[in-house]
C-alpha cells in the first residue's frame, strides 16, 4: 500500500515538472513573438528571452519611417532592447524631399541614407543633414532644405546680406584699375543687361569674401527705367559681413542713414569684409560716392540719371549716394550727381576739374550697395 502511494506521488510530481517546463517554454515563445512583431524582424526568443535585439527601425511599417529617421523602430523587442537601433536618420524620404515629423530623429528632410538592416542598429545615414532634395524649404527662415539652388543652399551660411563694394574688389572683378564706370553689364546682353550685370558683380564680390555666399541672391541697389532700387532688394533684415544689423526692413531704408543700423556702421557703411569703407585699409580716403540712380525714396531719379540703364560709359551723370556723410550731403541713397559715366577713380577731397567725367570724379570709384534676399 505504501509503495503504491509513493508511486502515485512520484508520477504526480513528474507531471507537474513537465507542465511547468511547458509553461516556461510557452512564455518564451510568446515573448519572442512580441519581440518579432514590435521590432519588425527580431528573432523569436528561447526560454523567455525577450526579442533578442529586435529588428531595425528602418524596416518599420510606420509610413513616416526613414525620412530623417524614425525613433519608433528603436523599441524593437522590449523598451530595453538595443539591437533594433535607430532607423537610418536620413532615410529614403530624403529623396522625396519631404519634411521629417517631430518624432523623427533627423528632424529635417532626410540626408538620403539607406535604412538600417535588421539588428544592425540602423547606422546608415546621418541625422538631419538636409538631404539632396528638400529644396522647397528656405534655410534662413524655415531651418533647412536641400540642394535645390538659391535660398536653400544658404541655410548653413552666417548672416551676411549687405555691403558696399570696395575699390579693391571692383578692380579685381572688372579687371581694370578704373573699375566698371557706368557700364555694369558684366558680360550680360539684351534688355535688362545692366541690372543683371550689376547683380552679378555683387555676387562675385560677395563670393570673394565668403565662399558659397553667391547663393544668397544678391541685388545691386540701383534703379533703371523698369525697376526701382527699393523694390528689388527684398524685405530684410540685412546684416553686414560681421553680422551687425544694417536695417530690419525695407521701411528702414529710405532715410538719410539706414534706420536701426548698428551704431558702429550707420555713418560709415561697411564693405564686403565688414570694414567701414571710409578707411578700408586703415587710411582715410575720400571714397563716399556710390552709384544708385535713385532719389531719396530709392526710386528712379530721372530718365537720364543711370547711364542709360547702366549700359554706357557716356551720357548724363548718374545719381550717387554717400556711404558715409560728406559735408552737408549725408544721404546714403541720393546726394548729388557724379562727374559722368566714364570709369575712373578719385580718392582725393580736392574738387575735380569740370573735364573729369567719371563716376568717381567727386570722390569715389563707382561703387555699389549690394543687398541679399537671404539674410
Amino acid at each position: 500500500m505504501l509503495m503504491q502511494t509513493a508511486r502515485i506521488v512520484a508520477v504526480s510530481l513528474l507531471s507537474i515538472g513537465f507542465g511547468a517546463s511547458g509553461c516556461s517554454g510557452g512564455a518564451g515563445q510568446g515573448a519572442g513573438a512580441g519581440g518579432e512583431l514590435r521590432g519588425l524582424g527580431g528573432a523569436a526568443a528561447r526560454g523567455g528571452a525577450v526579442g533578442l535585439g529586435g529588428g531595425a527601425g528602418g524596416a518599420s511599417s510606420d509610413p513616416w519611417a526613414g525620412a530623417g529617421g524614425s525613433s519608433r523602430g528603436a523599441s524593437s523587442g522590449t523598451p530595453s532592447a538595443t539591437g533594433g537601433g535607430l532607423a537610418a536618420s536620413g532615410g529614403r524620404a530624403g529623396v522625396e524631399g519631404r519634411d521629417a515629423t517631430p518624432d523623427e530623429a533627423g528632424g529635417a528632410p532626410g540626408s538620403g541614407g539607406a535604412a538600417g538592416r535588421s539588428g544592425s542598429g540602423g547606422a546608415a545615414g546621418r541625422s538631419g543633414s538636409g538631404g539632396a532634395s528638400g529644396g522647397a524649404r528656405t534655410g534662413a527662415v524655415d531651418g533647412g532644405g536641400g540642394d535645390s539652388g538659391g535660398v536653400a543652399d544658404a541655410a548653413g551660411l552666417p548672416l551676411f546680406s549687405f555691403f558696399v563694394t570696395s575699390l579693391v574688389a571692383m578692380r579685381a572683378v572688372s579687371g581694370s584699375e578704373n573699375g566698371f564706370g557706368g557700364d555694369l553689364r558684366f558680360g550680360e546682353t539684351g534688355p535688362g543687361a545692366g541690372l543683371r550685370g550689376a547683380d552679378k558683380i555683387c555676387a562675385a564680390v560677395a563670393e570673394r569674401s565668403m565662399p558659397g555666399s553667391r547663393v544668397k541672391q544678391w541685388r545691386a541697389f540701383v534703379s533703371t527705367s523698369t525697376e526701382d532700387a527699393i523694390d528689388r532688394v527684398g524685405n530684410g533684415p540685412w546684416y553686414d559681413r560681421q553680422g551687425r544689423l544694417v536695417a530690419r526692413a525695407k521701411a528702414d531704408l529710405p532715410y538719410t542713414r539706414p534706420r536701426n543700423a548698428h551704431s558702429m556702421i550707420a555713418n560709415d557703411l561697411p564693405n564686403e569684409d565688414g570694414v567701414p569703407n571710409h578707411a578700408p585699409d586703415g587710411i582715410t580716403v575720400d571714397n563716399h560716392d556710390m552709384l544708385t540712380g535713385s532719389n531719396r525714396q530709392g526710386r528712379l531719379f530721372g530718365p537720364d540719371a543711370n547711364c542709360k540703364d547702366w549700359t554706357s560709359l557716356t551720357g548724363r551723370p548718374p545719381r550717387v549716394g554717400h556711404s558715409w556723410p560728406r559735408s552737408d550731403m549725408p544721404g546714403w541713397i541720393d546726394a548729388h550727381a557724379a562727374g559722368g559715366c566714364a570709369a575712373g577713380v578719385n580718392l582725393s577731397s580736392v574738387p575735380p576739374p569740370p573735364s573729369n567725367l567719371t563716376v568717381g570724379a567727386a570722390g569715389g570709384y563707382g561703387g555699389l550697395y549690394c543687398f541679399a534676399l537671404v539674410p
